[in-house]
């Protein structure tokens, strides 16, 4: 069965860190991109960050552009998305995708993980 299974998220203060993490099974994650995305309360689904399965390119939403990083380890078919400087603005289910860009066109979805950034 495919399926990939996010955790790693909770509540923090702001300036804090979080990783979370994804974990790929059914298939193998190193033949595919993988993207985080993420959805706040009332707002749209969007586009956090995407490794490549070629060369681990990675890009970022400018909102997260030199707080978060994201990395893969092929071995244990996960994906991580670090995150630094945590904003209240950050608040949101993070999800984990096979795949990248438009959410609407992906079909293999993670649960999701709460991330809640508050004082």
């Amino acid at each position: 069965q495919v399926q990939l299974v996010e955790s790693g998220g909770g509540l923090v203060q702001p300036g804090g860190s979080l990783r979370l993490s994804c974990a790929a099974s059914g298939f193998t994650l190193d033949y595919y991109a993988i993207g985080w995305f993420r959805q706040a309360p009332g707002k749209e689904r969007e586009g956090v960050s995407c490794i490549s399965s070629s060369d681990a390119s990675t890009r970022y939403a400018d909102s997260v552009k030199g707080r978060f990083t994201i990395s893969r380890d092929n071995a244990k078919n996960t994906v991580y998305l670090q995150m630094n400087s945590l904003k209240p603005e950050d608040t949101a289910v993070y999800y984990c995708a096979r795949g990248c860009g438009n959410y609407r066109y992906l079909e293999v979805w993670g649960q999701g993980t709460l991330v809640a950034v508050s004082s």
